[in-house]
């Protein structure tokens, strides 16, 4: 019986988000405060449905409810606990389940945190919303009820795909989904601007704090498959330029280009029609991911195997939107007043440049992604765009981006001085170059492009800590006067400050780990050696090893460096029972921040078996890079001039003597 209220749940959500959809449109046009007050309602009672429904599938897969096809299909009885959790979400209807709840948890969000807002904005946005929740919500109950039955009910479950059960992937998606969703908040917030004829500074400082939430999770979530893809499919590399991973790429180039256009919106209100098109854009590519990974167009282990019929209703979902949005963005673009002027060399302009290179390289990668589709569509003729493409179109656009990175936060507004600037970055050029200097000397036969590329890493590290010191003071005021003052800078300060240094440091580890690291293939028997950047693997021999609900063989090697015995490192070839279905879990050892990586192929009839042994050095870096850049976006979100339409303590003194200060 409970499985049918969940159903039921959503059936209430939809008529609640309907509601939701079409009453405060009618209070924003009639001026009527009562009908636009029932936009929050609605939304809180739509998420409150749909989290009911969410518990009851979660509910069906802690207990391996098999009469559940969803949970039949995606669950065994003998699986982890963990990964009964993560199986939830581990398939197309329950993902897409996860989707709208975190849809309409940005909704709730916005209706509890909005009170500063403008009355009509605020039920247009929540309205916007529901229009969003409204054409996923059908797109479940059509094509993808999570609450099918079987009759009668099997006894057992065909399991979760294997390379899903990592935890890993109790991670990647939900923060993924909280960066593709959190960026309908954006669009909500455009098209409500551009329903409304509203679009001022007011408008972007009420849009940076849901862009920038949806940026950091999105962040997270894409270092977190990344390092998923590095350890769990065996195959050595960080990212692929797989479509799915283009996918969520997309949006977060566009979204990092939303946030620095809103910024010059909301200090000098100027690049209105920019910003707004940003917004539109982003979640437009957001909906495109949803579609690429759902449609059954791509074949990748990222994405779901699904029937047509799902991938036109979305195909459908994102011309309505994104087409919608899009026309009403040519109508209304003519009325939009451009805003505040500005010299080429200014804030404004670096962040104008940045936005230009931002902005091509997200539509590089577009058609890199989509040409392959289109051209199999339109001739029959199937071509495999990869990472060459990628590598000489995208890495050209990023090397002038991230060398102009440190200057942008230095410029004044709206009219800068670059000698100045230049002068100020002296130090950080310096670093720059004798780091450039030192990968030359030590790493014999380095390319001069790799030196290059780890001193441009570094210039973004000093850079940022540039900024920090000169805001604060450094060598114009005592050491004790320039502590205080670096402690009440703005945490939004130290939020960009720590984006821009983490990015240097991924940068290091891309650079690092592309050129400096080694890789050999070779068969081993045991008590066979090999060396690898200075480490001798020694291989002991394969034993047999049983799970939960798989068996592995097990390749165990012991490592040595300088005859000295420092670990060891175990690999294995895993074969789950239900599926039957075999997979290879690499062994890692970390050394500083460089990792030993060993993956174990076939085994051939002479006893010997296919070793593969990288050395990824200063790899770790990638990832570090990425969680110090989301540590940023946290510490700027909890900047108060961030934290718009935050709830406010009710004065019990005069309102007019202490009015809320202006935002």
């Amino acid at each position: 019986m409970i499985i049918e209220l969940g159903h039921y749940a959503l059936v209430l959500a939809l008529a609640a988000a309907i509601l939701q959809s079409v009453v405060p449109i009618i209070g924003v046009r009639r001026s009527d405060e009562g009908l636009m007050a029932m936009a929050p309602v609605a939304t809180m009672a739509t998420l409150a449905l749909v989290l009911f429904s969410f518990c009851v599938l979660t509910w069906s897969y802690l207990t391996s409810d098999f009469s559940v096809a969803n949970v039949w299909e995606n669950s065994h009885s003998l699986k982890p606990l963990i990964y009964k959790f993560s199986g939830v979400w581990g398939n197309h209807e329950g993902s897409m389940l996860l989707w709208v709840l975190i849809l309409v948890l940005f909704s709730a969000l916005v209706a509890g945190f909005g009170r500063n807002l403008p009355a009509e904005l605020k039920a247009t946005v929540l309205a916007v919303q529901a229009w969003i929740v409204t054409a996923f919500l059908l797109f479940i109950l059509m094509t993808s009820n999570p609450f099918l039955r079987l009759a009668p009910a099997p006894a057992e479950g065909q399991d979760l795909n294997p390379i899903l059960q990592d935890p890993g992937l109790a991670i990647h998606p939900p923060l993924l989904y909280l960066g593709y969703v959190g960026f309908s908040i954006s669009f909500s917030f455009a098209v409500a601007a551009l329903i409304n004829g509203r679009i001022d500074a007011a408008w972007a400082r009420w849009v940076r704090p849901w862009t920038l939430a949806a940026w950091t999770a999105l962040t997270a979530g894409i270092a977190m498959g990344s390092y998923w893809a590095y350890y769990e499919l065996g195959w050595g590399g960080w990212w692929f330029w797989d479509p799915v991973e283009n996918a969520s790429f997309m949006p977060w180039l566009a979204g990092t280009a939303l946030l620095h256009s809103a910024l010059v919106m909301e200090k000098r209100e100027a690049l209105k029609i920019w910003t707004i098109l940003l917004a539109i854009l982003t979640f437009s590519l957001s909906l495109l991911g949803t579609f690429l990974v759902r449609s059954g167009v791509l074949t990748s282990v990222h994405s779901f195997a699904t029937d047509p019929q799902r991938g036109i209703f979305i195909l459908c979902i994102l011309a309505i939107f994104v087409g919608g949005a899009l026309t009403l963005f040519a109508l209304r673009a003519g009325t939009l007043s451009q805003g505040g002027l500005f010299a080429p060399i200014s804030r404004e302009g670096a962040l104008v440049l940045n936005n230009l290179f931002l902005t091509t390289a997200a539509a590089t990668v577009l058609t890199g992604t989509l040409y392959p589709l289109v051209l199999e569509s339109l001739t029959g003729s199937k071509i495999s765009v990869g990472a060459p493409f990628f590598n000489l179109t995208f890495g050209p656009l990023m090397v002038p981006l991230l060398f102009i990175v440190p200057f942008g936060p230095l410029l004044a507004w709206k009219r800068g001085d670059l000698w100045a600037v230049t002068q100020r970055l002296y130090l950080a050029a310096g670093l720059a170059l004798v780091t450039a200097l030192a990968v030359l000397w030590f790493t014999t036969g380095a390319p001069v492009l790799a030196a290059f590329g780890v001193a441009l890493g570094v210039w973004l590290i000093a850079g940022s800590l540039t900024d920090l010191a000169l805001r604060a003071g450094f060598g114009r005021a005592a050491p004790s006067v320039f502590l205080r003052r670096l402690v009440g800078l703005p945490r939004s300060a130290f939020g960009t400050a720590l984006a821009h240094f983490g990015l240097g440091v991924t940068v290091i580890g891309v650079v690092a780990s592309t050129v400096f690291s080694t890789e050999l293939v070779t068969r081993m028997k045991p008590g066979d050696v090999v060396e690898a950047a200075g480490y001798e693997l020694a291989f002991d021999g394969l034993q047999p090893a049983v799970g939960p609900n798989f068996t592995e063989l097990q390749g165990r090697f012991t490592v040595t460096k300088d005859g000295r015995a420092i670990g060891d490192i175990t690999s294995a070839k895993r074969l789950y029972t239900a599926r039957r279905m075999p997979t290879t879990e690499a062994g890692i050892m970390t050394r500083g921040f460089s990792q030993l990586y060993v993956s174990l192929g076939d085994e051939g009839e002479d006893g010997t078996v296919v070793v593969r042994v990288w050395w990824k050095s200063w790899i770790t870096f990638i990832w570090f890079g990425a969680v110090i850049m989301s540590i940023g976006g946290c510490i700027s979100l909890l900047d108060r001039r961030l934290r718009i339409g935050a709830p406010t303590r009710s004065r019990a003194a005069k309102p007019a003597a202490y009015p809320e200060p202006a935002e």
